[in-house]
C-alpha cells in the first residue's frame, strides 16, 4: 500500500463542506490500507467546538504550525487568520500556508508515495509539484473547481498581466501532474480543450455519506425551533459567497410574498453573508431567515426542514465549479431547483435523477415559478426527492467513489492492493 500526503487547504476539524469530504476520503483510503499524512490549515472557515474537542490542535511549531490526529491519520496545521470580508488579504493566508506547509512537507513527512492536492486554490498545484520533486513521487491534482476561469467569470480577476499569470500556472500543474483528477465528466471536456492529454484524466465525481444524510421527518427539533412547522420551507445551505445568485434569489421571495406559509431559510456563511443579511432588513422580507452555519450534527434534521433546496448558480458558473451540495440534498430526499447554464453537468444531474428543475441563471421569473410550481404540487415534488435519493444512493455512495481514488493511486504508485 502507499504512503500518501494529503495538501489540503481545508480539512478537519473545520467544519466546511470540502474539509469534511476530505476528511472523510482521507479516512476512507486509510481503511483501504493506504498510510495517510496531511498537511492543511488551521480551522478558520467554519470552525465547531465539538469538532475541535473531537480533533484537538496542539503547538509543532510554535503557533505558526500545529499538530492533531484524526483517527490515527498525522494532520499538520499551518496557522491561517480567521475567514472574513478580506478577500484581498487571503493571497496572504495563500502564501502563509504555501511556504510553512513546504517546510513540513520537506522536513517533517517521511518519504510519500504519491501527493494529493485538491483545489482551490490553483496554487496549491504548484505546492504538490515541489513537494513532489522532494519526495520524487508523482502528484494527484484534484479539480473541484476550474481555476482561474471562475475568478475571470466573476469579476475578480480582472488584470490580463494577471490573468496570463495565472493560466500559466494552471497549465504548468497540469503537465507536470501525475493524474488531473476532475469530478465530472465537463470538466473533462474542458481540459481537453485546454490540452491535457486524455490519458492523464481521471472522472472521479465527489460523493455523500448516504449513512450520515437520510430522509427524516420534515417536522422535526429544528425546525420546531424555528417555528416552521405549518410552513412550506425553501432552503440553500452552504457557502454564501460570489458565485451564488442571491440577488436572484431576494426579487423572487419578494415575488413570493403572496404565499405567506412559504419561507425562505438560508443557513451558512461567506463572503456575502453581511451583504445579504443587509439587503433581507433593508427589503422588509420577513418570509426570509439567514442562519449562519449551524452544527454538522444538525445537517440531517436541517435538510429535513427543507420541503424545496435551492442551488442558486450564477450565469456562466455551472461551466468551471460544480456545488456538490446537490448529492446531499438527494441524499435527504429533498426535490431541488438548480440555477444552472445548459449542457453541464448540475443541469444533466438534476434531469438525469429527475430530482428537480432546472432554470436558467439570473432568471427571477422562470425561479420563481419553479418554486411555485413546486408549492402548488407537492406530491410531485415529494416524487422527485425521493427519485434523488436513489439515484444518489446507486452513483455517488462513498464506497465505490473511494474505491475509484484507491485504484486510480494503486495504478499510479505501482503498488498493489
Amino acid at each position: 500500500m502507499a504512503h500518501i500526503l494529503f495538501v489540503s487547504y481545508f480539512f478537519t476539524p473545520d467544519s466546511l463542506s470540502t474539509a469534511v469530504l476530505m476528511a472523510e476520503l482521507a479516512q476512507e483510503l486509510q481503511a483501504q490500507g493506504h498510510r495517510l499524512t496531511v498537511i492543511t490549515t488551521t480551522p478558520h472557515y467554519n470552525l465547531e467546538e465539538k469538532a475541535l474537542a473531537r480533533q484537538p490542535l496542539r503547538p509543532r511549531w510554535g503557533r505558526w504550525v500545529q499538530e492533531s490526529q484524526l483517527s490515527g491519520i498525522q494532520v499538520f496545521h499551518v496557522q491561517v487568520a480567521p475567514k472574513g470580508s478580506r478577500i484581498w488579504l487571503r493571497a496572504l493566508d495563500y502564501l502563509r500556508y504555501h511556504l510553512f506547509g513546504l517546510w513540513v512537507g520537506w522536513f517533517l513527512v517521511p518519504r510519500a508515495d504519491v501527493i494529493f492536492a485538491p483545489s482551490p486554490p490553483l496554487t496549491i498545484g504548484l505546492h504538490a509539484w515541489l513537494l513532489s520533486l522532494r519526495h520524487r513521487a508523482p502528484f494527484i491534482y484534484n479539480v473541484q473547481e476550474i481555476y482561474p476561469d471562475v475568478a475571470v467569470k466573476l469579476g475578480v480577476l480582472r488584470n490580463r498581466l494577471l490573468i496570463r499569470l495565472l493560466q500559466g500556472v494552471e497549465r504548468f500543474v497540469y503537465g507536470r501532474a501525475g493524474r488531473v483528477a476532475v469530478i465530472s465528466e465537463w470538466f473533462r471536456r474542458d481540459l481537453l480543450q485546454k490540452g491535457v492529454p486524455p490519458a492523464r484524466l481521471a472522472v472521479i465525481p465527489n460523493f455523500v455519506d448516504v449513512d450520515f444524510v437520510q430522509p427524516h421527518p420534515r417536522q422535526n427539533t429544528f425546525s420546531q425551533e424555528l417555528a416552521l412547522d405549518d410552513k412550506f420551507v425553501v432552503l440553500y445551505a452552504g457557502n454564501i459567497g460570489l458565485t451564488q445568485g442571491f440577488e436572484t434569489v431576494l426579487e423572487a421571495a419578494r415575488r413570493l410574498t403572496h404565499l405567506p406559509d412559504l419561507h425562505f431559510l438560508i443557513i451558512g456563511g461567506g463572503a456575502r453573508f453581511d451583504w445579504l443579511a443587509r439587503q433581507i432588513q433593508a427589503q422588509g422580507l420577513a418570509n426570509m431567515t439567514l442562519l449562519p452555519y449551524q452544527p454538522r450534527e444538525r445537517v440531517p434534521e436541517i435538510y429535513a426542514t427543507a420541503d424545496l433546496c435551492l442551488v442558486p448558480l450564477k450565469r456562466g458558473m455551472a461551466q468551471d465549479t460544480f456545488p456538490s451540495k446537490i448529492y446531499t440534498i438527494m441524499a435527504a430526499a429533498r426535490p431541488v431547483v438548480a440555477a444552472a447554464d445548459p449542457d453541464t453537468e448540475l443541469a444533466w444531474v438534476v434531469e438525469q435523477a429527475g430530482c428537480g428543475w432546472v432554470v436558467p441563471p439570473e432568471d427571477v421569473h422562470a425561479l420563481a415559478q419553479a418554486i411555485e410550481r413546486a408549492y402548488q404540487e407537492r406530491g410531485q415534488a415529494a416524487a422527485m426527492g425521493q427519485s434523488g435519493r436513489e439515484y444518489v444512493v446507486e452513483h455517488h455512495a462513498r464506497p465505490s467513489v473511494v474505491r475509484r481514488y484507491h485504484e486510480l493511486i494503486t495504478a499510479l504508485t505501482g503498488r498493489p492492493s
